[in-house]
C-alpha cells in the first residue's frame, strides 16, 4: 500500500519513523512550510534522512498541489497533526482516504486544545480519536479510539508526551492495519454528545485567586507547559507551572487576604486562594523556568507582597 505521510513535529516525525520501521511503503511526506528564519522542521528532516520527497504547499486548494498528490498514486493519507485545512475532495484522492489523530474522546473537545481543556474543566478521563476527516472540525467519522485516565497532578504535559503521544503512534499503526485488511471500521460521531473549547490562550491561562483552589489547580496543571498558568505582581507578569493545593479545613480562617503570600521557604512560596493555599514551587518571570524560592529570593518577595 503506497502510503503518504502528512503532518509536522516531533509526533509526525514519530509516525513517519515507525512506519519506515516495520517496512511500510511511504511514498512521500506532506509537512507544513517553515516561516522565515524557523528551523526545518522535525518531520521534514526525518523525511529528507529516509531519503522520501518532501512536499510543502502553503495551500491544499490550488489545482498544481492535487496534480501533485494525485501523481503520487496515493493508496492512504495518515494525518500526524496537521493545522493547515485539507478540503474533503482532497483527502478522498488516496484508493483508501486519509485517516487523522486527534488527541481526545471525538466528538467532546473537538479544536487545537483538545488535551488541555479535559485537565481544566476537572475530566477524570481523555483519550485519542483516529478518525476519517471531512471538511468540519474534527467532525469525521470515528476509526478508533483510546482511553487514558486523568490523575490529580498530570499535566498537559504528563497526559500529551508519557501517554497520548506514544499511544497515537501506536493507534496509527494499528489504524493502518485495519485500512491494509479492509476492516477500518467509520463509526458517525453523535452530534449531540459533541463539544468545543476556543484555543487555550493567555486569556484562558490567567489565574483568579478568588477562585476555589479545585478551580485554579486543574487551570495550573492544564496549562503546563503552555501557555502557562500566570498572574501579575507589580504589574509584572509571573507564570507558575507546579503548584500543589493546601485546602483550608476551615475556610473561614485561610489566613490572608487573596493573592497574598504568606509564606516564603527555600523550595518556594505559599499564596491564598479563595478555600485554601498553593505551594508554588515553579514558576517564570523574566527569564526561564526556575525553583520559585530561588525566584523569590531574587525578587525580594516578602510576606504579605499580593498577586493581583
Amino acid at each position: 500500500m503506497r502510503i503518504v505521510v502528512h503532518g509536522q513535529q516531533a509526533f509526525g516525525k514519530a509516525v513517519l519513523e515507525a512506519l519506515l520501521k516495520r517496512g511500510e511503503n511511504v511514498v512521500a511526506v506532506y509537512v507544513a512550510p517553515e516561516k522565515p528564519g524557523q528551523k526545518a522542521d522535525p518531520l521534514k528532516d526525518a523525511a529528507l534522512a529516509a531519503n522520501l520527497p518532501v512536499y510543502q504547499p502553503e495551500s491544499y486548494r490550488k489545482p498544481e498541489v492535487w496534480a501533485e498528490f494525485k501523481a503520487l498514486k496515493p493508496d492512504l493519507q495518515v494525518m500526524a497533526f496537521v493545522t493547515l485545512f485539507v478540503p474533503e475532495d482532497f483527502l478522498n484522492i488516496p484508493t483508501h482516504g486519509s485517516i487523522q489523530y486527534h488527541p481526545s474522546l471525538l466528538p467532546a473537545y473537538r479544536g487545537a486544545s483538545a488535551i488541555n481543556w479535559p485537565i481544566i474543566l476537572g475530566e477524570k478521563e481523555t483519550g485519542l480519536s483516529i478518525f476519517w476527516p471531512d471538511n468540519g472540525l474534527d467532525t469525521g467519522d470515528v476509526l478508533l479510539q483510546k482511553t487514558t485516565p486523568i490523575g490529580p497532578k498530570d499535566t498537559l504535559g504528563t497526559v500529551y508526551f508519557d501517554r497520548l503521544f506514544p499511544m497515537g503512534v501506536e493507534a496509527m499503526l494499528e489504524s493502518v492495519d485495519l485500512v491494509k485488511a479492509g476492516k477500518a471500521p467509520r463509526i458517525k460521531q453523535d452530534e449531540s454528545k459533541a463539544t468545543y473549547e476556543g484555543r487555550a490562550t493567555a486569556d484562558v491561562a490567567k489565574i483568579d485567586w478568588g477562585k476555589s483552589w479545585r478551580q485554579i489547580d486543574p487551570l495550573i496543571r492544564g496549562c503546563n507547559p503552555a501557555p502557562g498558568a500566570w498572574t501579575t505582581l507589580d504589574g509584572k507578569t509571573v507564570k507558575i507551572f507546579d503548584a500543589t493545593p493546601l485546602p483550608a479545613k476551615d475556610p473561614k480562617g485561610i489566613g490572608g487576604k487573596l493573592g497574598e503570600i504568606v509564606a516564603i521557604e527555600a523550595d518556594g512560596f505559599t499564596v491564598v486562594c479563595a478555600d485554601g493555599r498553593f505551594k508554588v514551587t515553579r514558576v517564570q518571570a523574566d527569564g526561564p523556568k526556575i525553583g520559585a524560592g530561588e525566584w523569590a529570593k531574587a525578587a525580594n518577595l516578602a510576606t504579605g507582597t499580593r498577586f493581583s
